[in-house]
């Protein structure tokens, strides 16, 4: 391959989802000259999914998901679309040739390729072989070659393992989450979480977070006492020596030591020792070992120490970041790897000195046969990477440095004393060869104050002996690298979701991350745990998921069947499931400890259409009505703000409107809160405003407001936003398009006709007769937003200053009027330039 694009016979295509490269070139395969295509895929192709019906909370009885709920393979990203793209390509070949990562994940995506290219590959002529693996550690050209020179066949069962442990976690996790989250966020109002959610590796992270909290509440300090003496080997110097005994938990015993070690004047030397020591240089690096540093060194979460190693990898800084192995390829070039370094100030004369005098063995590590560790592939700068990414580059690099350097050697002695009846000892530490702790100085022996030169019998007066009262101190809470520890230890997760698990804690509320990276865990955290012990301890306890990943493992091995594992682990997981309703009752009685009633919580906002009492909005994610007359719930929009609009009331339910709005540089709109909750018409969908409504004659409807067609999305309409007077607009009900128009106008009306050229409803405007953009004195004007030239240079295009979707989109018929009949234009509009936006709108609806 290098040699095709050196001589300039390889040509390279981006593929038609726009993200994957395709890279084609003429060469030789299997003794037959070929011609060659060469793509990626980004992570998985598919997805597991139930099907439909099945993703409704509200219908489906969470006991379900264990089997009756049928799956099925979805598209891991549609918008890449990268199935067809995959076809496109593979149509007319005759063989494949699978370099996806070598481990299970891998292999399982390898499946996911072949399920997608097969159908229209040419059909093998009798028993030809068409699939091909390769099986590589590393991207060195020589690994690379020798993997193709000695192609393989995928492994289904390490496939079907992966899919195994998918459908596991999908209908465990499901089941219990959605149970979960609908008993105790329909009985308490201040739970600041949106998902109780419950994961098979998830739960037992929570589980080691608590488990150091309840050890840290529990703890009951110990007063000690421990002895202290000072000798002086010269005039104006001491020694501090440490007690043999080192502590005791009675206070008359250690002042009787005291009083016995007080009648000597003198300490003896009983013995000296010299012993020459070696701390070991680093294995090589791992994904686990890096987070853990990151963590505690350098400050950065899991999650986001992989977003910028990722970084790091895609710009070419360095290799893969996500592997298992400690442990160099035999043919992994470490010399050209180090000459990279020789020009960077940092550690150049480390580098150049390496190189000279030659570089020393790695220590042999782990090969988990996936990736080689992770090292620089390429020279950089701190002006180049800047901040976080230099930080972890600079540690990356260093590490590499280190593996290939001396060992640390260091001359220690110890110095036992007695000083009456008792024993105390010093110990010192000269460096005699630094090795590779001057690459990473942290890592360096600490320096201590230099011991005097003596001999046995020899004798020094003491100078104090005291004793000191201390008390026994309990252990702190876990840092992010304590956690990743017990996490491998106890195999919870793989180095590529780890992150994700420490990182879902974090997001779902259970833990809080405090100073030193330390994981505090929440009211809520410690409730969940706690509830799990108290019904089920193998639910949070890590033993479980390990007694599942062995079976996994003997799928992958072909020593277990796929059908008869996945059936046998639902069975035990269904069984506690109901066992685990059955037991909720033991986890409501640690809830209503800490969380209050919904009844009790919240401020009243707007009356119930059914009692015409007020309802009361809880603010506490998610947040949602109650009615506590009713004993009824609804759910609101959320990351937003929620007022009463203008007490106006529901014409079909009599509720109270309220008005959601995402922020002033945003869009709002109103809804009625059981309309939300319960659509009244066929065409609308669960979790729709007054903005998406298709009443034919409440004033707030999309039928009453909608201008026209959205301008970027297809089923989205444009809205006026009544509310927005005195700078008007109009706003998607789909998207988060906004028009801005007729500021410091009056009034703003939508019209009942409509414009004869693009169809789209016509406004009625009133405008300030001081600031009024018409001829003369007039201040009323009708016309259409897109086509009239009054309206022309009053409008703009702009985007809302939204983190999250309001709406869940969705495919359906397009409602109400004031809907574009025209095309739709060619590329997205530019929200720099507001003429450009006019022509572009107008050329939409024309």
């Amino acid at each position: 391959i290098y040699d095709l694009i050196s001589a300039g016979n390889m040509s390279s295509r981006k593929g038609m989802n726009g993200a994957c490269s395709v890279h084609e070139y003429t060469g030789s395969f299997v003794g037959q000259s070929a011609h060659f295509k060469m793509t990626s895929v980004c992570g998985h192709v598919m997805t597991l999914d139930f099907i439909g019906k099945y993703n409704s909370w509200d219908k489906v009885d969470p006991a379900e998901l264990f089997s009756k709920a049928p799956t099925e393979k979805k598209e891991a990203n549609p918008k890449l679309t990268m199935v067809k793209f995959l076809q496109v390509e593979g149509r007319g070949c005759d063989c494949i040739v699978l370099w996806l990562d070598c481990d299970k994940e891998g292999e399982n995506i390898c499946f996911e390729v072949l399920d997608a290219v097969l159908p229209v590959m040419n059909k093998p002529r009798s028993t030809e072989k068409t699939i091909y693996r390769a099986k590589f550690s590393s991207i060195t050209d020589t690994d690379i070659c020798n993997a193709m020179n000695h192609l393989g066949e995928p492994n289904r069962n390490e496939a079907l393992s992966v899919d195994a442990r998918q459908e596991l976690d999908l209908r465990i996790g499901c089941a219990f989450t959605r149970f979960q989250t609908k008993y105790f966020q329909g009985k308490y109002g201040n739970l600041d979480s949106s998902l109780i959610s419950f994961g098979p590796c998830q739960t037992p992270t929570l589980g080691f977070c608590v488990e150091r909290h309840d050890k840290i509440q529990s703890f009951k300090p110990e007063t000690y006492w421990l002895l202290q003496a000072k000798v002086s080997p010269e005039k104006e110097s001491s020694l501090t020596l440490d007690w043999d005994r080192v502590r005791v938990f009675d206070r008359e015993i250690a002042q009787m030591f005291l009083n016995i070690t007080k009648m000597a004047k003198e300490a003896k030397v009983e013995s000296v020792s010299k012993k020459e020591k070696v701390k070991q240089r680093p294995l090589a690096l791992n994904t686990v070992e890096m987070l853990r540093v990151a963590s505690a060194a350098l400050g950065m979460g899991p999650q986001h120490t992989m977003q910028v190693a990722e970084r790091l990898y895609t710009q070419g800084y360095i290799s893969y970041p996500r592997t298992e192995t400690t442990h160099y390829p035999e043919n992994f070039d470490l010399k050209g790897c180090l000459r990279q370094q020789a020009n960077n100030p940092y550690w150049a004369e480390t580098v150049k000195a390496l190189l000279s005098e030659g570089i020393n063995r790695p220590r042999k590590g782990h090969d988990a046969g996936d990736h080689p560790p992770i090292t620089p592939m390429r020279a950089a700068t701190e002006a180049e990477l800047g901040g976080e990414g230099w930080q972890l580059y600079e540690y990356i690099t260093r590490h590499f440095i280190a593996t290939v350097s001396a060992d640390c050697k260091y001359l220690q002695t110890t110095i036992s004393f007695s000083i009456g009846p008792e024993r105390f000892t010093c110990i010192g530490k000269v460096v005699t060869s630094p090795g590779f702790t001057e690459i990473m100085p942290w890592h360096s022996i600490p320096l201590e104050e230099s011991l005097p030169h003596c001999e046995k019998g020899d004798l020094f007066p003491v100078g104090e002996i005291k004793l000191l009262e201390k008390q026994t101190s309990p252990p702190d809470y876990l840092t992010e690298a304590e956690l990743i520890t017990l996490m491998e230890k106890h195999g919870i997760g793989t180095d590529a979701s780890i992150p994700v698990h420490i990182n879902n804690i974090c997001q779902r509320n259970y833990v809080t991350v405090e100073s030193g990276r330390r994981l505090k865990p929440t009211n809520l955290g410690i409730v969940l745990v706690h509830g799990y012990y108290k019904i089920d301890a193998e639910l949070v306890l890590p033993t479980i998921r390990s007694a599942v990943e062995k079976q996994l493992n003997l799928i992958a091995l072909g020593k277990a069947n796929y059908h008869q594992v996945l059936e046998h682990t639902l069975d035990i997981f269904k069984r506690k499931f109901h066992y685990f309703v059955d037991s909720i009752a033991g986890m409501d009685e640690l809830m209503e400890v800490s969380f209050s009633p919904l009844a009790a919580t919240g401020k009243p906002l707007s009356r119930c259409g059914k009692c015409h009492r007020f309802m009361k909005y809880i603010q506490a994610k998610p947040s949602r009505l109650h009615c506590s007359h009713c004993d009824d719930t609804y759910s609101l929009p959320q990351n937003g703000t929620i007022k009463l609009y203008k007490e106006l009331r529901c014409p079909l339910d009599d509720f109270e409107l309220v008005l959601w709005s995402s922020g002033s540089r945003g869009k709002s709109y109103p809804l009625c809160p059981y309309c939300y909750n319960h659509p009244p018409f066929r065409d609308m969908k669960k979790g729709m405003g007054c903005n998406e409504c298709t009443h034919p004659t409440c004033q707030h409807s999309l039928s009453m407001l909608g201008i026209g067609q959205c301008v970027e999305c297809e089923t989205g309409v444009l809205v006026l936003d009544s509310t927005s007077g005195p700078k008007w607009k109009m706003a998607c009900n789909k998207c988060n398009v906004i028009v801005h128009f007729f500021e410091n106008a009056h009034k703003v009306r939508v019209s009942p006709e409509t414009c004869d050229l693009c169809d789209a409803a016509l406004v009625d405007v009133d405008f300030n007769k001081a600031k009024s953009p018409l001829p003369g004195d007039e201040t009323q004007h009708s016309g259409c937003v897109f086509c009239d030239p009054v309206f022309q240079d009053l409008v703009e295009l702009k985007h809302a200053a939204m983190r999250h979707p309001m709406h869940r989109g969705g495919q359906g018929k397009r409602q109400g009027r004031g809907r574009g009949k025209g095309r739709r234009p060619g590329g997205r509009l530019n929200p720099k330039k507001p003429k450009d936006k006019m022509a572009a709108l107008a050329a939409y609806f024309v």
